[in-house]
């Protein structure tokens, strides 16, 4: 099976382009640096991992992402080589996303990621979504004992 799922924020605006021909393909790349759970040296560290994505997926990405959005990207990795102009085989490794979830709101992110910082709104007692239970309801009528 091959599926990746990461965390991070993109390091630059993607890059789109379109295919030519008669249906033009939306083609975006991106990459976005997905931090390490430990720490080298008392110092965060992070990975920077190349990103691909085409078709509704890219127009998706070039409409709505930009620096510093915390995204969750979910896709598979892709290999592959070609010869640069020195005549040198070239390795690549790139995840081709095919799905992508915003990782936080514009009013939670952190002022890194190009976002204010707005106080959470508060909650009502009233119209919160949660059910009120009546007085004298035995625990044990409950669905979750």
């Amino acid at each position: 099976m091959n599926k990746v799922i990461l965390m991070g924020r993109l390091t630059r605006d993607p890059e789109v382009r379109y295919s030519q021909g008669e249906s033009s393909l939306a083609i975006a790349r991106f990459t976005l640096a997905v931090d390490r759970r430990f720490k080298r040296d008392g110092e965060a560290t992070a990975d920077f991992i190349s990103c691909v994505a085409f078709g509704r997926q890219a127009e998706f990405v070039e409409r709505y992402l930009h620096q510093g959005t915390k995204i969750v990207a979910e896709g598979r990795i892709q290999t592959g080589s070609y010869t640069n102009k020195d005549g040198q085989k070239v390795y690549t490794t790139e995840v081709v996303v095919e799905s992508t979830e915003f990782a936080e709101s514009k009013n939670s992110a952190s002022a890194d990621g190009g976002y204010t910082q707005s106080r959470p709104e508060p909650v009502s007692a009233v119209g919160d979504g949660f059910m009120n239970i009546p007085d004298g309801v035995e625990d044990e009528g409950l669905p979750f004992n």
